[in-house]
């Protein structure tokens, strides 16, 4: 089973960071949290990697329907964005909020994932649409 929304994109890497927090934005996402795992690798274990970021967005009414039906979901929200280069492109992925329902087995869950993938989907084809 997949468990990521991805897409590839050719602008460069800060450029596309920018993009994907305008995006989620725009389809109701904030972002919460920032892991420069780049940095954290460096700095930690003098380990050297590409770019690559975590995002935590969060979509707050979604987060509230879905923990009203089950309080262990903040688990599984589809909060973590990942953008990180490849190559010459930089890839952008979002868990698959399907992940929920698939994983708990809960069907109330169902429209929850359904929106949130519907959200992220568009947040992720915005940016594929920039121009490189």
């Amino acid at each position: 089973m997949r468990y990521d929304r991805t897409v590839h994109v050719k602008n460069d890497f800060a450029t596309t960071v920018t993009a994907v927090r305008e995006a989620l934005a725009e389809q109701g996402f904030g972002i919460l949290t920032e892991i420069d795992v780049t940095a954290t690798l460096k700095a930690k274990l003098g380990h050297g990697m590409e770019d690559y970021l975590i995002l935590g967005a969060c979509n707050p009414p979604l987060a509230h329907r879905a923990l009203e039906i089950d309080r262990t979901i903040g688990l599984l929200l589809p909060c973590n964005v990942v953008v990180r280069a490849e190559g010459d492109h930089t890839v952008v992925q979002a868990l698959d909020p399907g992940t929920m329902t698939a994983l708990t087995g809960l069907e109330a869950l169902r429209p929850v994932a359904e929106e949130a993938t519907r959200r992220l989907d568009e947040a992720l084809s915005a940016l594929t649409r920039q121009p490189a």
